[in-house]
């Protein structure tokens, strides 16, 4: 009993550090969208439309990992949890 609270803990404490993550990365994307987007545009020898679509393909994977797997998981562990 105590170690599924341990590791319910371990990812709903996953979870938060995720989503804070998540919300710092959003504000440095939108805050340098202007000036990183050229520059990985010429970095790459690519044009803008590809590295935007780059950086949403990765912004979708990092909140499939944050909100699916961590919240699936901690989720299924609490409710085992409560049920013993």
């Amino acid at each position: 009993m105590e170690t599924l609270r341990l590791i319910r803990n371990i990812f709903i404490r996953s979870f938060v550090i995720g989503a804070g993550l998540g919300l710092v990365f959003a504000i440095a994307t939108l805050a340098g969208w202007s000036v990183w987007m050229p520059l990985g545009a010429r970095l790459f020898h690519t044009d803008a439309a590809i590295v935007a679509s780059v950086t949403v393909l990765r912004w979708a994977a990092f909140l499939f990992m944050v909100l699916c797997a961590d919240t699936r998981a901690g989720i299924a562990l609490d409710a085992q949890s409560r049920n013993q």
